[in-house]
Order: structure tokens, then sequence, then C-alpha cells
């Protein structure tokens, strides 16, 4: 499985929603100017960082179940 490029970039994209999650919490836990400037746009980016990763994880399956 690590050999299909489909599970890599599904992978990654799943990575990339986990660093803009932790970004968004921190920048809440701390308050301050980032949060008001930012907190919104980090959670709209995390959203669409989550739709891509999981479209991508459902052809990853969808592709795999096919045996392509």
């Amino acid at each position: 499985m690590l050999q299909d490029p489909m599970f890599l970039i599904a992978a990654f994209a799943s990575l990339v929603v986990v660093v803009v999650l932790m970004i968004g919490i921190g920048g809440f836990a701390k308050g301050g100017e980032f949060n008001r400037k930012h907190g919104n746009r980090m959670m709209r980016y995390r959203l669409y960082a989550q739709f891509v990763a999981v479209v991508l994880i459902v052809a990853f399956a969808y592709f795999r179940s096919k045996g392509a």
C-alpha cells in the first residue's frame, strides 16, 4: 500500500488537514491579534483541505476496490 501513489497523496492531504487544524487551535488558544486576524481563515482553510482529503480517500478506496 505504501507503493501506491494515491495512498501517499491521500495521506499527505490528511497531514495537511492536521497541520492547519493545529495552527488554528493554537491561534485560538493563544488568542490575541493572530486569532482575531486569522482564526476564521484558518478554519476555512481546514474545511477546504478536509474536503480534498476526504475526496482523495474515497477515490483511493474506490480504485483500490476495483483493483486498478
